[in-house]
């Protein structure tokens, strides 16, 4: 079995979502000074490559620790968008896929977006679900949906309409995903565990792709 890590590191001045502080990194002991090494680490709880968990955006709404553990792992596949010159994925750019989205518990959107990380064209205009593409995928009995940019929802946005949409049906969305083009074209499976701490509206997760 092949593993894929699909997760971008957590590190100081890394990319994070416009207005949210950046990890800072203090070394708390060292070897001269304790004889071990340990250091501090400040981040919010949506850094790098993590997942939204729906009470992120809808009071009352499950946090992270609310959902099974088996909410994490599962059958999925990905669609290869990397190609389309719309800013935008709708019903009819999903519907072809929709007998294979069936089959899966996680949705991965591979949109090319990744090659942008560390610069500032990563936060602008990359592509998003339009809300019916996103109510449309919210029937689907689906654990997950995955991309390769930093939100579900147009930066500017004020009221998250996608997030929500997948939000309000359990359907936990997995953002800043990298190294998809990595992933076969069949079925393969899939796990994004998150840090295990209580009132978790989101966290950094190692993705891991499993391809036989």
């Amino acid at each position: 079995m092949k593993l894929i890590d699909l997760t971008h590191p957590i590190a100081p001045n890394m990319p994070v979502y416009p207005g949210t502080e950046p990890p800072v990194f203090i070394t708390g002991c060292s070897l001269e000074e304790a004889g071990f090494l340990e250091k501090k680490i400040t981040f919010y709880s949506h850094t790098g490559t993590h997942i939204d968990a729906p009470a992120h955006l809808l009071k009352g709404h499950h946090t992270l620790d609310m959902l099974a553990l088996d909410h994490f792992y599962g059958s999925a596949v990905l669609i290869n968008f990397s190609k389309l010159t719309s800013k935008t994925i709708g019903v009819e750019e999903l519907a072809p896929h929709q007998d294979t989205i069936r089959q899966v518990q996680f949705l991965l959107l591979h949109t090319g977006w990744s090659r942008y990380w560390g610069s500032e064209k990563y936060f602008i205009n990359y592509p998003v679900l339009s809300l019916e593409a996103a109510k449309w995928l919210s029937h689907f009995d689906i654990k997950g949906f995955g991309l390769d940019t930093i939100s579900a929802d147009i930066t500017d946005t004020k009221d998250y309409p996608v997030h929500k949409a997948l939000l309000q049906h359990n359907i936990i969305i997995i953002e800043n995903l990298t190294n998809l083009a990595n992933l076969p074209s069949h079925q393969f499976e899939f796990s994004c565990f998150p840090l295990s701490f209580a009132d978790a509206d989101g966290s950094p997760v190692r993705a891991v792709a499993y391809s036989a």
